[in-house]
């Protein structure tokens, strides 16, 4: 229920130790590296963009060498290989790995090479097809394409428009071309696209026969062979025929590589490191001998940098804390059941310098909605069985879905025992099943009340803990400004919200409307009567008075104050805002029934069995997952708009440490070698 207190540790060194120091550190990834030097007249920066580069060059190579791999021999995963996490490395394979790493990164540039020559082969083949396909509508010719004629006879190929016949060929030289002696028009093909012919005419009226096509739409073809249509398309396909047979020599070759695919993880992994380290190393303030690092650290680690660093090195570390201006990065410290939810605070917003963090007050009401929106006893089994399952034979996935599974797993409980409360179990299935193929009801009853039956009863609860939920983000604001010194502050911005706001509820409760609601009248003595409307007096008077302090114009305060009075219908509409919980509760036993009910449908046979087994099955994880979603997003939103916004602003940044940021692999016990 914390932030963790930052501090500065700056460490000036030998510039001998500069790797090594550099190397513990991001192996220790507890400090954010941000340098503050005012005057740095006497250092220089080292110019480590060259090397940087290099280094994400070789990472990327490899990364492409790896997708190749996957491409034509793709890794064999499970389902679940995004939970696994990323593989474990010892320290002395992966020493071992990079101490080759220039053999490897050979065989990841012969592995670009051998997919480049994939992409021109495959390349090559697309341009055969489309000669090929060009050469088919010619095929009946029995002449090479560029055959021009005899010495006296002329011979020219080409194209017109669909549909195109011999007669509307002779018609179109007639009119264009009338004194040509003698032509002949052939119709080689036609298709969609066009009509090809072969024209003969006299070598003297070769130009005029041709001026009187074009003005047809004649046009020449763009492919002209010194073979026959027929032995051309046999060589284009015999030339399609090697590249295909390369390409499968080079698919198998590549596949033949598959040996190195976690090599080339772990040197990716290697050189992405190294690029960090470089990067991080461009920006040391350096002298001669010396140079200086300085970053933010969490209070709780500096012993173990000072130990690590000072105690192996000959150096100075200064630790000081924060200056007021500055904004440090944000670490969450919470226990183990609500750091699982530090995923949907950070969603929403980091606390900014000297903010409380919600976490640990939001995780239980988090928890505590979640499972009143989805309130079924076996479905909350099935989502905090299966997350446990997954978090135990899962341990090393990331740090994020771990804690996103503890966080269902848990609303996954408390959905269990919401679900017993209301007497909901696949909603009622052990109704129907009972009744359906026993000929017997029997009834699971409800814990506490069932819902569906009682439906005024949950919307009264659900406002009722939506009230105490507002109340509690209204504390939090009186907390904070009590803490800053704020206290009239937190007399006119809390104590009289409090005031006006139970002395309204007090009021409510033993009215008409409240008693048809409840179904009973409640009845309070005259003196707690008095005082309700004392409270709401008192608070609304305050409200009006005290709002707009801060204006020393006595017209505008009072308007100030009116207005925030107002503010009231906010409170009423956050209020009725948590009637959701309602909706959802009730849907989700509602969609359930529902389905219970169209399984049984068919009986109590073998037939009716297996078809009610089939729509069971499909039904209920259609409903799990929907309402699963609807209850995930129903409860962010009562944190994120009706909780938060009564004291929450958010604004902090991440912390972001200088670590090894691995993609592959997580090196145990050091990060690289030298």
């Amino acid at each position: 229920m914390a932030v963790l207190q930052m501090q500065r540790v700056s460490i000036c060194a030998l510039k001998k130790d500069r790797k090594a120091i550099l190397e513990k550190l991001q192996s220790m990834g507890v400090m954010e590296i941000n340098h503050m030097i005012e005057d740095d007249e006497g250092f220089e920066r080292m110019d480590t963009m060259n090397a940087r580069q290099g280094f994400e060059r070789n990472a990327q190579t490899a990364d492409h060498a790896l997708d190749v791999l996957n491409q034509y021999a793709p890794e064999k995963k499970s389902l679940f290989a995004g939970l696994e996490g990323k593989k474990l490395v010892g320290q002395d394979q992966f020493q071992k790995t990079v101490s080759r790493k220039k053999e490897f990164m050979r065989d990841a540039k012969g592995l670009l090479d051998l997919s480049k020559e994939i992409a021109e082969s495959k390349a090559g083949i697309l341009k055969l097809e489309n000669q090929i396909e060009s050469l088919t509508p010619w095929m009946a010719l029995d002449v090479p394409m560029n055959f021009g004629g005899t010495s006296k006879a002329a011979m020219m190929l080409g194209t017109m428009a669909p549909g195109t016949t011999q007669e509307e060929v002779y018609s179109l030289i007639a009119e264009h071309a009338p004194d040509v002696e003698a032509v002949d028009a052939e119709l080689i093909a036609s298709d969609k696209d066009a009509a090809y012919l072969a024209v003969f005419c006299m070598k003297k009226e070769e130009r005029a026969v041709e001026d009187a096509l074009r003005a047809g739409g004649f046009a020449r073809p763009t492919q002209l062979t010194d073979k026959t249509p027929r032995q051309a398309k046999d060589d284009f396909e015999s030339e399609k025929a090697k590249l295909e047979s390369r390409i499968a020599e080079i698919t198998k070759e590549i596949a033949g590589k598959e040996g190195i695919r976690e090599e080339l993880k772990v040197i990716s992994d290697y050189f992405r490191i190294r690029a960090e380290k470089y990067e991080i190393l461009g920006t040391l303030p350096q002298s001669q001998r010396t140079f200086i690092i300085s970053g933010y650290v969490a209070k709780r680690y500096v012993s173990s940098v000072e130990k690590a660093i000072g105690d192996r090195f000959d150096c100075i570390i200064d630790v000081e804390e924060l200056k007021e201006e500055e904004e440090p990065p944000v670490i969450l410290s919470n226990n183990g059941f609500s750091a699982s939810v530090e995923g949907v605070l950070e969603s929403y917003a980091l606390p900014h310098k000297g903010e409380f963090d919600p976490t640990t007050i939001m995780s239980f009401f988090y928890v505590f909605f979640f499972g009143m929106m989805l309130s079924d006893a076996a479905y909350g089994a099935i989502l905090a069985i299966a997350c446990f399952v997954v978090l135990k034979k899962f341990p090393r996935m990331g740090a994020g879905m771990k804690k996103m599974m503890k966080m269902f797993m848990y609303c996954g409980i408390s959905t269990l025992i919401w679900g017993i409360l209301f007497g909901g179990y696949f909603g009622n299935v052990v109704d129907i099943v009972s009744a359906t193929f026993f000929g017997k009801t029997v009834t699971v009853p409800a814990l506490w009340f069932a819902p569906l039956n009682d439906p005024m009863k949950l919307l009264i609860y659900s406002l009722a803990f939506g009230l105490v939920h507002l109340f509690v983000g209204l504390g939090i604001k009186g907390y904070m400004l009590i803490k800053d010194g704020k206290t009239l502050d937190f007399f006119c911005d809390v104590v009289l919200w409090y005031a006006f706001l139970i002395g309204l509820i007090l009021m409510l409760i033993p009215t008409d409307i409240f008693a048809s609601i409840m179904g009973s009248k409640v009845v309070f003595p005259p003196a707690l009567n008095t005082l309700a409307k004392g409270l709401a007096i008192v608070g609304a008077l305050g409200l009006v008075l005290m709002s707009g302090r801060e204006n020393k114009n006595p017209a505008l305060r009072l308007a100030l104050g009116a207005y925030d009075l107002y503010n009231i219908t906010g409170w009423l509409s956050d209020v009725l805002s948590y009637s959701r919980l309602l909706a959802l509760g009730l849907a989700t036993g509602v969609i359930a029934s529902v389905i219970n009910q169209m399984a049984s449908m068919a009986g109590s046979g073998i037939v009716g069995a297996i078809v009610f087994i089939i729509i069971f099955i499909v039904g209920h994880t259609l409903n799990l997952a929907i309402n699963l979603l609807g209850a995930y997003v129903h409860t962010n939103r009562l944190q994120f708009v009706e909780f938060f916004g009564k004291f929450y602003e958010g604004g902090g940044r991440a912390f972001h440490p200088f670590e090894a940021d691995t993609t592959y692999v997580t090196v145990q016990d050091g990060t690289e070698s030298n």
